[in-house]
């Protein structure tokens, strides 16, 4: 408890240092709060920009922050352009703990030292970041791997950290105008949730091996991106042993060039890893900045593109991957209702929301683009502003959709990094088109029937039986020969109704045949 309060004073002393306290009250319209606003304004001046104070606290507070910090930049439908933009500029400079605590959670973890465990062990770290830091050592195969620890004590420090978090974004959501908009509490128990999973190691490692089958089963997807094996055996919640991978970040790309990197090809790449994980996999690496993707040197494996750090992943359903698709089908055509109407059919609007009115809000958005070359269109800011003008609308923005739009921005930023004239929509729109073709052409359907065979196969052999036991039923027996009684009084009403009509008919027929061949007669 004294712990906590010693915490928050620590964190009320940074607001005010920074003015992030009149960041707050600025944003409240009550005569109190700009009453109160005038007094901390008192002998206070604040030179840098709103988004750079808040970067700079939350760097102050520490890792948790920082972590806390990058989550919120990915928020971009939640927050404004300049504090998103700035928040994403926060990096993890954490110095390493000692190795000596190392060495001992992999002691604790698997029950043997290092040492023995290992046939070297690099005691000196090599990264280190807010969660983990990462040691090199090599099994005593030969193999060389990466070691990947969690920072002791952890846990307790977070714990401590997001119910001060989660504290705050109640006074945030009680107090603005604006808080429940901003959904201050779900963003906290979202960062909570991505938290969580990093300190578990074992989540990672799962997701590492899932991303390194998707890659591996196809000749043509090896070519593109190399993914860690993960070492099962020096692998628990704590302790994340991997295979050592060789290569450099992909933003040194001076280095790249001189080992004779095709770049222009790297940046296409890119953009086909990305799409190919979520349109076909519906499972991608969503934390990729340079600092996590990396590309190799060696000769046989020159130029592909490396993956790391697997605490972040994203995943997309069946209903996901429709939603997508049928709304990139519809942008391409530039069929804006069919865009509102996939908004309302999915439930993210409400009900009651004017379909005409959602159109002209998706065409204010999407109609600017196609008038600027493909080369300066952004997929991500079209993403974006979809989100931004669908606020309005109260549109439930799906936190899927928001982690693949913030890695979107990640790969078009690194794509154009590398080639400045990469022209994303035309890199992307075969691989989209015939990906939506796969999924509602001939293919689709014959690939849904072969997906459900196998249940139709234990279904198909017992509909002869329950045909027979629902016929050979006593007590639907009586029930059957009313219906059948009832059909065959419409069938007989039918037929008299029938002939009623073909009487008429034929006498309008007669009647019509008399009086032409009177009026031919009088002519």
């Amino acid at each position: 408890m004294m712990m906590s309060a010693l915490r928050l004073l620590r964190i009320l002393l940074v607001c005010l240092r920074y003015g992030l306290d009149e960041l707050v009250l600025s944003g409240l319209k009550h005569p109190i709060a700009s009453s109160l606003l005038k007094v901390v304004r008192l002998g206070r001046s604040f030179e840098q920009p709103r988004g750079e104070r808040l970067r700079l606290a939350f760097e102050s507070l520490g890792p948790i922050f920082i972590k806390f910090g990058q989550v919120l930049s990915t928020r971009r439908d939640l927050i404004p352009l300049d504090i998103a933009d700035e928040l994403s500029a926060l990096q993890d400079r954490v110095p390493p703990f000692p190795s000596e605590q190392a060495m001992e959670s992999i002691q604790k973890a698997f029950g043997k030292h290092p040492s023995t465990l290992f046939a070297l062990f690099e005691t000196e770290p090599v990264a280190s970041a807010s969660v983990a830091q990462v040691h090199f050592a090599v099994l005593h195969d030969g193999r060389e791997v990466a070691v990947k620890v969690l920072r002791p004590g952890m846990l307790a420090v977070i714990e401590r950290d997001l119910s001060l978090m989660s504290m705050f974004a109640g006074f945030v959501e009680r107090l603005l105008p604006d808080g429940r908009r901003l959904r201050p509490r779900e963003v906290v128990s979202e960062f909570d949730k991505y938290l969580h999973d990093e300190l578990d190691l074992q989540v990672e490692a799962a997701n590492c091996s899932q991303l390194r089958r998707n890659f591996e089963a196809n000749p043509k997807r090896a070519d593109l991106l190399m993914v860690p094996e993960v070492i099962w055996e020096f692998t628990s919640k704590t302790v994340m042993t991997m295979e050592r991978m060789h290569g450099v970040p992909v933003s040194q790309i001076d280095k790249l060039e001189a080992a004779g990197v095709d770049i222009k090809k790297l940046a296409r790449n890119g953009v086909e890893i990305f799409f190919t994980q979520v349109f076909e996999d519906g499972f991608f690496h969503a934390d990729m900045h340079p600092g996590n993707i990396f590309v190799s040197l060696q000769p046989e494996t020159l130029g592909r593109y490396i993956a790391l750090d697997f605490g972040i992943v994203g995943s997309l359903s069946e209903f996901d991957k429709n939603y997508l698709s049928q709304n990139f089908l519809a942008f391409f055509r530039r069929d804006y209702r069919r865009v509102a109407q996939l908004h309302i059919e999915s439930g993210w609007v409400p009900a009651n929301t004017r379909e005409e009115e959602l159109e002209a809000a998706v065409r204010s958005v999407c109609e600017p683009y196609f008038d600027r070359k493909l080369s300066e269109i952004s997929l991500g800011q079209v993403l974006l502003r979809l989100f931004q003008t669908s606020r309005r609308f109260n549109v439930e923005i799906q936190p899927q959709l928001v982690l693949l739009q913030k890695t979107l921005l990640n790969v078009e930023g690194m794509g154009r990094q590398l080639d400045p004239d990469l022209d994303l929509w035309q890199t992307a729109k075969p691989f989209l088109e015939g990906w939506m073709w796969d999924r509602i052409g001939p293919r689709a359907f014959f690939s849904q029937v072969r997906k459900e065979a196998s249940q139709w196969s234990h279904l198909l052999p017992e509909i002869p039986r329950l045909v027979h036991t629902q016929l050979a039923r006593q007590d639907s027996l009586p029930a059957m020969r009313k219906e059948l009684a009832q059909l065959g009084k419409s069938h007989r009403r039918s037929e008299r109704i029938f002939i009623v009509m073909t009487l008429i008919l034929t006498l309008q027929a007669g009647l019509i045949l008399w009086l032409v061949a009177t009026l031919l007669e009088w002519q």
